[in-house]
């Protein structure tokens, strides 16, 4: 009764595997050997500036033909050479962006309502009733940025302000997801003018909690000589599409609230 009882489940047990094995050739999955060795052309740093979770999910993107051979900005021109080489594609350059910061509120520009002694962090800061600086859309200037930017691209310098270091920046866009008040964003390097500033107070409000703030003016929206430059709801805003980076919006702004990088 026992050998029986072994012989059986033996007998089973094959069986199940066979046909697991069996199942296994019938449904699996062929995967792109293109995906294999776009995979080894990257990086492998997992940034994200592919606009895709990691490296693999951008490998597959590109096998699958709905992601650019270019998008990986830590690689260049020599992974997009080399992926595009795989894919059986001509390489297109894509233009470089840099992160930028779009304020200059720091501890000289625009003051403290209140000392904080809490978590060293933005993001803990920001819902201390409502982060201790005068502009409610300024930098907070704990460094979350600093501490998250994978590629040592950002400092704090002695006004509390974050500083991008444009050679080390691989624009992607850590600073931009980590930032509580949406201060970052990245912008075409050879453009460089930028609007430091994200108040959307009135001039008087604006005036009061910074010295730097834009007071919506709109001499830059005057003056701007293609029309690159309009201010919607009290900001300044600017349309890299159509700038030049001529700079006459920086010569113009009274508030030095627009900037060269």
């Amino acid at each position: 009764m026992v050998l029986y009882s072994v012989i059986s489940l033996g007998l089973a047990g094959l069986g199940l595997g066979l046909l697991l094995a069996a199942a296994e050739k019938l449904f699996a999955v062929k995967e792109d050997p293109r995906v294999e060795a776009i995979m080894a052309a990257l990086p492998s740093v997992n940034c994200g500036a592919c606009g895709f979770p990691g490296c693999s999910g951008y490998a597959a993107a590109v096998a699958q033909g709905s992601a650019e051979p270019n998008r990986c900005t830590v690689g260049g021109e020599k992974v997009a050479a080399a992926v595009a080489a795989i894919m059986g594609v001509e390489a297109t350059k894509a233009e470089k962006r840099i992160a930028a910061l779009l304020c200059r509120g720091g501890k000289c520009n625009s003051p403290e309502r209140f000392e904080y002694h809490g978590i060293t962090s933005c993001s803990a800061l920001n819902i201390t009733a409502g982060g201790n600086k005068a502009c409610v859309f300024g930098c907070l200037g704990m460094g979350d940025c600093v501490k998250m930017c994978p590629f040592g691209a950002i400092y704090m310098n002695e006004d509390k302000i974050p500083v991008v270091i444009e050679d080390k920046c691989m624009a992607c866009g850590k600073c931009v997801q980590t930032c509580p008040r949406a201060l970052f964003e990245l912008i075409p390097a050879s453009k460089k003018v930028i609007v430091a500033c994200k108040s959307h107070d009135t001039l008087q409000e604006t005036r009061k909690a910074c010295k730097v703030g834009c007071i919506a003016c709109r001499l830059c929206e005057k003056k701007c000589p293609v029309g690159a430059i309009k201010v919607i709801d009290n900001l300044a805003v600017i349309d890299y599409s159509i700038c030049t980076g001529c700079g006459i919006c920086v010569d113009v702004c009274p508030q030095k609230a627009i900037i060269k990088m």
